[in-house]
């Protein structure tokens, strides 16, 4: 009953612009994102206040710190869909993953074994200070194999903010941009001045919550009350909502 209160309350639950959320940590103790079942339903109960419909997770494939791979994602899931189904939340949960990219994740391309959400997206992320020396080949392996390559939180490697035209190039080799909601809510820090630039010059093709934690969902929400999200939605193509009948 309480839960239900709250989805009344919500004036996001039939007005959320996007509905389907592409990055998130919602799988326990698969990576740094939640640790427990509970603390998982938690953060997947507040994503249905706040009206999204499919939540689609990606737990970190590091080969040095989070060897994750299709069998242990796809369990965890299953325990994740369980819960909700036991606890009468309709939602649907489906996993991807967020790659780190070095010779591993190289390999996983080569090999065919590249976890995808929506069949051939897949998302990645680098190194935050240094650009990879392999960044493009890979990018182009991606493309030659099939799949649409998806940068995370583009607006945190610093070794694209100094210079605009390397976001662009990205761009033309044929990335898409996933923003994060939560880089757009402290105004004083680089990422959000980096984000509001590329969401300026429409070059954001999803918006991701990266939830490791409740207080990522109420960055969250606070984005989605935001002006900047109507300047998000104005400016640019968002995807997300392109993803929820399938």
């Amino acid at each position: 009953m309480f839960f239900s209160s709250l989805l009344k309350k919500s004036n996001l639950k039939d007005n959320n612009p996007f509905k389907v959320d592409i990055h998130s940590h919602l799988l326990p103790k698969i990576d740094d994102g939640v640790q427990s079942l509970k603390e998982s339903i938690d953060l997947i109960k507040k994503f249905k206040l706040l009206g999204y419909t499919k939540l689609i997770t990606t737990p970190h494939v590091i080969s040095d710190f989070y060897p994750n791979n299709r069998e242990i994602i796809i369990n965890k899931l299953h325990t994740v869909q369980d819960a909700l189904k036991e606890n009468n939340i309709d939602i649907s949960i489906e996993a991807g993953a967020e790659y780190y990219l070095d010779m591993s994740f190289l390999e996983l391309i080569e090999e065919g074994k590249v976890i995808t959400f929506m069949k051939h997206y897949v998302l990645f992320e680098t190194s935050y200070n240094e650009k990879p020396i392999i960044l493009e080949y890979v990018i182009n392996r991606l493309l030659e194999n099939g799949y649409i390559p998806v940068l995370a939180h583009p607006e945190r490697y610093r070794y694209l903010h100094k210079n605009i035209e390397k976001y662009k190039r990205l761009k033309a080799l044929g990335v898409l941009f996933q923003v994060n909601a939560k880089s757009l809510y402290d105004h004083s820090r680089v990422e959000y001045k980096i984000a509001l630039k590329l969401i300026e010059l429409g070059l954001v093709d999803f918006i991701g919550s990266d939830a490791h934690r409740m207080r990522d969902i109420n960055k969250l929400e606070t984005f989605l009350k935001s002006r900047t999200c109507k300047k998000v939605i104005k400016l640019n193509h968002i995807k997300n909502k392109d993803f929820n009948a399938v």
